[in-house]
């Protein structure tokens, strides 16, 4: 093994090109991501990462190389022998009345870091409503969002064609949102509080844990020692709801500063378009509350936090709430949460360069009580995470490597109606991962971590990733590696309460194992120094065992059981993007999903999942970035119906496509941002959204049948207020 990893890292020597790289910093020294950095009259470019740090190849007979980004000036530099440059661009027109906000890249992936990860700045949030997680997805190719089923009001989100359980969902690297949390947890994250989002496809670092199937979704939060001093968001919308979020943050010393994030949400209006007798929009009241503390000195920093959310929704028939002594004989879905998190996290950089220790910590408390109609549900967690982890490198920085420790503790209990659940599971672990970075051509990561489970015993989580770039501007990424989770069935699947059917478990449940292999390719063309950038990746997931629910078999029952044959998902997309002229940018992606499961009834495409999704998105910033005016439009393939879904509804047993368009209007002043939109244009819903809404007390109702949106045309408007201020730093 150390002679093939010698020779993976002598190999590329041979394969260098002459390359300058460099840092892109504003005149607050701080990184500019998402500039472009190309070669006068040239055909080769690139862009800076998140830390505005970018390398490019040179071109032969050509010396000059054009830095720009919107919003400041160009720069020029002659190129003698230099290798290494550091550019600090200046800001271009400003005015006093009106704010100069610099357009960053809403999308990005650098061509630096070795494991594809598509970065989702703070653009991202003007382009949406964004009131909360899920709904920053909207104008994204790789997560899909939909609404699991007509009465709850919760949404999931899907990647490479599988279920947002298998993706790892983690807020500033830690993993977060498991559990009771993954049925209603993608709206307990404000959009007025997120900083940055990171999203990779398949199969992840192996210092983040085992659980990464289809991908990984990491949520970083605005910090108290950002820019930001003060912001204000209010909101509302056409069928009742409104909210109201706020972020404000102090320097206590120099080295200690604090942030206070609050979210308040309220929906009161009863909403039946359909009319079908059922609200189609659950009535809500959420409050949620953050406060996060940070030190920071020259070589140590720490930071600690709590959160606290409370949430009650109520839906049902619309008779039940304008009739109080109907209460007994409709039906009704109440859920209701309590859930309190507290983390810690720190770092130690040492006297060596990159090298240094870092440790993180949480604990989560999550309590449930629902009903849908007579199913009662409740539900109590405690998990505790925490991660120790060493960095440091071997001779030079181009082989670094990273070791730790990991503890892992979940204690759940469930309660339906006569049945019962508990499950208390400790997985300590240990892992190292090498690198081999020469930031250029050819670069790969190789990592395994050993956990044992007090549930299933020892098991083994290897993963590598590999990236080369090859012929300037084209990049290609390898990945494969193993993951593994512990099924929490009812939780993670809560929305199948909202019909008739019994669960009914048929065997022990093991945990849940697969493998999943990735190719993607990238391809920069620049045209008179725009960037045409084209993107295709295919990923394939091979389960060794998967927890199958079968609605197929009878209309009666939900099966639960270890799968017995195939199951598999081969996810297919490509993306193109352009900035055709300035402040215009145009993105467009496609994507196919196969997605099979071995039932009962033999191997069978996946129910309720769309195999064939486009997006186009067109976003346009007047001149200082006055107006901002974002379109999206959505088509939405068919997807196969459970066999058990009435056939004379549907005949072919599949639904049918549809489209689904939003836009938005900003307008931008100094401290001030006016946003007015519409959800769902066209007002496309689906048709029977509950199967027997007329008797759901019968054999026949369900409402988790759901391939479509709910809600109707939806208008909705809102202000921003925020004021920047910088922290004083050491």
């Amino acid at each position: 093994m150390k002679y093939l990893i010698l020779l993976l890292s002598v190999f590329p020597l041979f394969l260098f090109s002459q390359t300058i790289s460099g840092t892109i910093t504003d005149e607050n020294d701080s990184p500019i991501p998402g500039a472009n950095i190309y070669w006068e009259n040239g055909t080769v470019g690139t862009t800076s990462n998140r830390e505005g740090e970018f390398i490019i190849n040179k071109e032969k007979n050509i010396d000059k190389l054009i830095i720009s980004f919107i919003g400041y000036n160009n720069d020029t530099i002659q190129i003698i022998d230099q290798e290494i440059i550091d550019v600090k661009l200046l800001s271009g027109e400003t005015l006093e009345e009106i704010n100069v906000v610099e357009r960053q890249a809403a999308s990005s992936i650098s061509n630096l870091e070795i494991i594809g990860t598509q970065n989702l700045t703070g653009e991202i949030f003007h382009r949406a409503a964004c009131c909360n997680l899920s709904e920053s997805f909207e104008t994204n190719a790789s997560v899909d969002v939909s609404y699991t089923d007509a009465v709850s009001g919760s949404k999931q989100i899907e990647m490479l064609g599988l279920n947002g359980k298998y993706v790892q969902l983690m807020t500033e690297n830690y993993p977060n949102l498991r559990g009771l949390a993954l049925s209603h947890g993608l709206d307990y994250i404000p959009g007025s509080w997120m900083e940055s989002i990171q999203i990779s496809k398949g199969a992840a670092s192996v210092t983040n844990g085992y659980e990464a199937i289809a991908g990984q979704i990491n949520t970083e939060f605005k910090k108290p020692d950002g820019e930001q001093f003060l912001y204000l968001n209010l909101l509302a919308n056409s069928i009742g709801k409104y909210e109201a979020n706020f972020n404000i943050r102090t320097a206590v010393t120099k080295k200690v500063s604090t942030m206070i994030l609050g979210h308040y949400e309220n929906n009161q209006m009863i909403f039946d378009n359909n009319n079908d007798g059922f609200i189609d929009v659950p009535l809500n009241q959420q409050y949620n509350f953050f406060n996060r503390w940070k030190y920071k000195s020259d070589r140590f920093a720490a930071q600690f936090g709590i959160k606290a959310l409370k949430e009650n929704k109520d839906a049902g028939q619309v008779d039940g709430f304008s009739n109080v002594e109907l209460l007994d004989s409709i039906y009704r879905v109440q859920i209701n949460t309590n859930r309190y998190e507290v983390f810690y996290k720190s770092g130690y950089i040492f006297d060596r360069k990159n090298t240094s220790l870092g440790f993180l910590t949480n604990y989560v408390y999550h309590k449930t009580n629902s009903y849908y109609g007579f199913k009662v549900y409740d539900a109590i967690e405690n998990s505790f995470y925490a991660n120790l982890i060493f960095q440091s490198y071997i001779g030079t920085t181009f082989h670094s490597y990273s070791t730790g420790l990991s503890f892992v503790y979940d204690n759940v209990n469930e309660d339906l109606n006569e049945l019962s659940w508990k499950r208390k599971e400790s997985v300590p672990g240990a892992f190292f991962q090498y690198t081999y970075d020469n930031k250029e051509s050819f670069s790969y990561i190789l990592g395994l971590r050993a956990d044992y489970s007090s549930l299933y015993g020892l098991f083994f989580t290897p993963r590598a990733h590999l990236k080369y770039i090859f012929k300037e501007n084209n990049t290609i990424r390898l990945t494969a590696g193993k993951g593994y989770r512990t099924p929490n069935v009812i939780a993670e699947n809560s929305f199948l309460l909202a019909n008739s059917r019994k669960f009914e478990f048929t065997e022990d449940l093991n945990q849940e194992r697969a493998w999943n292999f990735g190719i993607s390719y990238i391809k920069d063309i620049y045209i008179s120094g725009r960037r045409l950038r084209i993107i295709g990746d295919y990923f394939r997931t091979d389960f060794q065992n998967q927890i199958v629910l079968d609605v197929d078999a009878d209309k009666s029952k939900i099966l639960v059981y270890n799968i017995k044959g195939k199951s598999f998902s081969n996810s297919y997309q490509l993306e193109v993007g352009i900035e055709p002229f300035n402040r215009m940018d145009i993105s467009a992606a496609i994507k196919y999903n196969d997605v099979r499961v071995t039932q009962n009834e033999g191997l069978l495409e996946k129910p309720l999942l769309k195999n064939l999704i486009g997006l186009l998105t067109l976003s346009y910033a007047t001149n200082l970035k006055k107006w901002q005016f974002d379109y999206t439009l959505q088509y939405n393939g068919s997807s196969r119906l459970p066999q058990t879904y009435p056939a004379n509804i549907y005949e072919s047993g599949r639904s049918p496509d549809f489209v689904v368009m939003n836009v938005q209007v900003n307008k931008f002043y100094k401290k001030w941002n006016f946003y007015a939109g519409v959800e769902n244009l066209t007002d496309y819903t689906q048709d029977n959204p509950i199967l027997s809404a007329e008797d759901p007390f019968s054999d026949d109702f369900d409402a988790s049948m759901v391939w479509a949106p709910i809600i109707g045309r939806k208008f909705y408007i809102g202000i921003k207020y925020k004021i920047n201020k910088k922290i004083n730093k050491l």
